[in-house]
């Protein structure tokens, strides 16, 4: 059978799950009375939840006697090692672009990806329906990225078609005819993505994706670059510069048939398969013929830009909650983590009880740490931090940089525009998007961004979105202010009484209710100045023998604020933890004990003054 190869890009929410929903099942891969669930393809909670693709994912279709392999991409930076890997197993890619959005940073990233290894793209214009969409515009402005990410001119001379993934059609015009279901866009991947690319040879696959198995073990998902393979084969992994990585036998083929992965008895050149049976193998290793020592290109990976600390946690409610308490289970699980995902990066520390992990961003690591607490994991996990480099020629202190597009209502623009200066960035371009709103481009370091999204949201009445996009280290850009209030900190152990709470609020707001477990150390509230209070949450009324009328009984409590996870990561400082356990989230000092925390405060201030 005939073999093509694509990936699906787009930016986050621009709609390309849904879409690959409508071709399986215009393409027949679901039985007429079967019961679909909206967005198949993003199969992890987070995703459904977070609306989001995280994992890559590949399907397969049938169309007119091809077999059509579908990878539906992540479309934000954060997960962007797996764009880079997915790409080198694919000889198309499909731009779906919002109608009235347009390309958006993560749109660029992604494309700039696809030309520079030699991909021709096919750009469809989705949601062609929205009241709002700017087809025309649009069209100018992909060529325009394409032209500014130093596409070739066969790259620059892309079909384009229109339609609406949603109601599961696409046209050579805006208006239609959509009749004809995505029949165009299936026709126009045949004629236009060239058969899937092989090499004469033995066998050989490039490790692209990787997962644990319960029943099968580790898995390896890459495409096939030449000869064929058969299960029980003997073969051989080598890494990038050719060492003998392991020798193994292959347990079992597995093949993209629609949503399912189905054993198959032989792997041939061209198609995208995973292979079970080896222990060591891992992505960007040469999978092949025990005869071959030449291993295949692998793409080179953007650095990871932020860290954090994930610790053991040694708060007085450890293991009230969860179930995977010990270092050894926290770093068996990073561990496991970092073999599959190549943009992050662990390191245990010397105690052993503490592990360093690096990603592409927060929402990155944060996207992990939630999967772990739903896993049973508790952990105290450290403010996210940038990782610096030094300049080789000169010995310069160099910082990630960011391209950040801000879209937003005209009245906030002045809003945005002081803030991202507050936090030491350049504005390159302020323009009107339409429909009263502008866009706002920046370049502004990493360390500035962390914790910007929920102020964003704030400052913006929640109309603002916020793409970002890793640029360049660049020297250091000098202090950003951090959160300028102090913290109320419990002084004692025990179960917060709303007659304390109701007594403290003028000191702050709180952050905790009546009845919830407190310790000492553990932050309660914000103050409202600068400096750090102790505060008993635990002191109820005195009871006496006087009656009282019912309106002096009754508490009446401001509701406290909200601490998500990552509006905790951002909102903490440099000597404060947040506790994560799979039922709660709190926030700490990290030396619990107050005269032990004054004693760190004082050496910290006698090494900076020295």
């Amino acid at each position: 059978m005939k073999l093509r190869n694509i990936a699906i890009i787009a930016h986050v929410d621009h709609g390309k799950t849904t879409l690959v929903d409508k071709l399986l099942s215009q393409s027949g891969s679901f039985r007429e009375n079967q019961r679909v669930e909206e967005r198949a393809m993003d199969s992890n909670d987070l995703e459904k939840e977070r609306g989001i693709t995280i994992l890559a994912k590949a399907t397969s279709v049938v169309w007119k006697d091809t077999r059509i392999n579908i990878v539906d991409t992540p479309g934000h930076a954060d997960f962007g090692g797996e764009v880079e890997r997915i790409l080198s197993m694919v000889d198309g890619a499909i731009v779906l672009v919002d109608a009235a959005e347009g390309p958006m940073p993560q749109t660029k990233f992604v494309v700039s990806k696809a030309l520079k290894i030699g991909l021709k793209p096919i750009v469809a214009i989705n949601k062609i329906d929205r009241p709002d969409a700017r087809h025309v515009e649009v069209v100018n402005e992909v060529f325009d990225l394409f032209a500014a990410l130093d596409a070739t001119d066969e790259q620059l001379d892309f079909p384009i078609l229109y339609g609406s993934g949603r109601n599961g059609w696409m046209a050579d015009a805006p208006e239609g005819p959509s009749d004809q279901g995505l029949g165009p866009l299936f026709d126009l991947v045949l004629r236009h993505v060239p058969p899937a690319k092989t090499e004469e040879g033995p066998f050989r696959m490039l490790g692209t994706l990787l997962e644990a198995n319960p029943f099968l073990g580790r898995i390896v998902t890459g495409r096939i670059s030449s000869g064929s393979v058969k299960p029980n084969q003997s073969i051989k992994v080598i890494d990038r510069e050719g060492k003998l990585v392991e020798t193994g036998r292959v347990s079992k083929i597995l093949a993209f048939r629609g949503l399912e992965r189905q054993p198959i008895e032989i792997g041939e050149a061209g198609d995208i398969v995973s292979i079970a049976g080896l222990v060591k193998g891992s992505v960007a290793d040469t999978f092949c013929a025990t005869e071959n020592d030449i291993p295949i290109q692998a793409q080179p990976i953007d650095p990871p830009t932020v860290t954090m600390s994930f610790l053991v946690n040694d708060s007085p409610l450890a293991g009230t909650e969860g179930d995977k308490v010990t270092s050894r289970m926290i770093r068996d699980r990073l561990f496991k983590e970092g073999e599959g995902n190549v943009t992050l990066k662990i390191e245990e520390a010397t105690d052993k009880d503490s592990f360093f992990v690096s990603g592409r961003g927060e929402l990155q690591l944060a996207i992990l740490i939630e999967t772990m607490r739903r896993e049973g994991f508790e952990l105290a996990v450290s403010r996210p931090r940038v990782v610096f480099t030094k300049d080789e020629a000169t010995g310069e202190l160099l910082e990630p940089i960011e391209e950040v597009v801000i879209d937003v209502d005209e009245e906030y623009s002045g809003v945005v525009v002081q803030k991202m200066s507050e936090r030491r960035a350049d504005m390159l371009e302020m323009r009107p998007s339409g429909g009263n709103r502008q866009r706002l481009v920046f370049y502004a370091p990493t360390r500035g961004l962390i914790g910007y999204q929920g102020e964003l949201m704030t400052d913006t009445r929640g109309t603002a979105i916020m793409n970002r996009l890793f640029h360049a280290y660049e020297p250091f850009k000098g202090e950003i202010a951090g959160r300028r209030n102090g913290v109320l900190i419990s002084n004692d152990s025990g179960e917060a009484v709303a007659y304390a709470l109701w007594n403290l609020e003028d000191r702050g707001p709180m952050m905790i209710e009546p009845g919830w477990k407190v310790y000492q150390g553990m932050i309660v509230g914000e103050h409202n100045r600068e400096n750090d209070l102790e505060v008993n949450v635990l002191k109820g009324k005195k009871l006496t023998n006087i009656r009282t009328t019912s309106k002096d009984e009754a508490v009446r409590l401001t509701p406290p604020i909200r601490m998500t996870l990552e509006k905790s990561l951002a909102w903490i400082q440099e000597d404060e933890l947040v506790e994560v356990t799979p039922k709660s989230i709190r926030i700490r000092k990290t030396v619990l004990d107050p005269n032990e925390r004054k004693r760190a405060e004082r050496s910290s201030k006698e090494t900076v003054s020295a």
